[in-house]
């Protein structure tokens, strides 16, 4: 089963991706972190990305589509995946598609994790990290237990976890992911969820569409 989720930063996806991951074995699949491998192994795919990447360019979406058909042929992805972070537009959905076709998979359910904007501003203004060990934290979620991480490091709040910032980067967000949620739904294959709840009762519904989907 493949698994694409969509959310707007500070909806929870990276949460419940890891739930998922836990309870039915799937592969998680961060194109960032593909470009990062690749660009560190200096794999010919790796030297072509970075390229672009120390230019400040965007990737062509065909090396990324590439590297994704080889992570998704990896032994360990033969119970499926979950995309993170990839397609961002209606163009990269029907790349993704074909090269799918192409081995006889589809993505088989779209999670979107919908919460209100107001929500998603509170929690991303609530994350925090550790200066030392980079471990993440939310003032709401998942606050530290004292002061300092369990490592020692001092808690700080992230450059970019700012009103202005944020504020943009959700608008971004909600107006890119709006043909999306258009293309997924006329496949059928959408689902929205509720993101504005706890953690394990968003997961609950997840897991039982999940089952669901598994089982047609």
């Amino acid at each position: 089963m493949n698994i694409l989720m969509l959310g707007a930063p500070g909806s929870g996806k990276g949460s419940q991706s890891e739930l998922i991951v836990k309870d039915f074995g799937l592969v998680q699949i961060s194109t960032g972190d593909l470009l990062r491998q690749a660009v560190a192994n200096q794999t010919k795919e790796g030297i072509l990305a970075n390229s672009y990447m120390s230019k400040g360019e965007l990737v062509p979406d065909e090396l990324v589509l590439g590297l994704l058909s080889i992570r998704m042929n990896k032994p360990d992805s033969k119970n499926g995946v979950i995309f993170d972070g990839f397609p961002r537009n209606v163009k990269q959905a029907e790349m993704l598609d074909k090269i799918l076709a192409e081995d006889g998979k589809k993505i088989d359910i779209v999670i979107n994790i919908g919460s209100p904007f107001d929500v998603l501003k509170e929690r991303l203004m609530a994350r925090r990290l550790c200066d030392k060990c980079g471990k993440g934290y939310n003032m709401i979620s998942n606050p530290p237990k004292g002061k300092n991480c369990d490592c020692g490091g001092d808690i700080i709040t992230r450059s970019d976890d700012n009103d202005g910032v944020i504020k943009n980067r959700l608008e971004v967000y909600l107006n890119s992911t709006k043909p999306l949620i258009e293309y997924y739904t006329k496949k059928g294959v959408l689902a929205d969820i509720d993101g504005n709840r706890k953690i394990p009762v968003i997961y609950g519904d997840i897991k039982e569409l999940i089952t669901k989907a598994g089982n047609r």
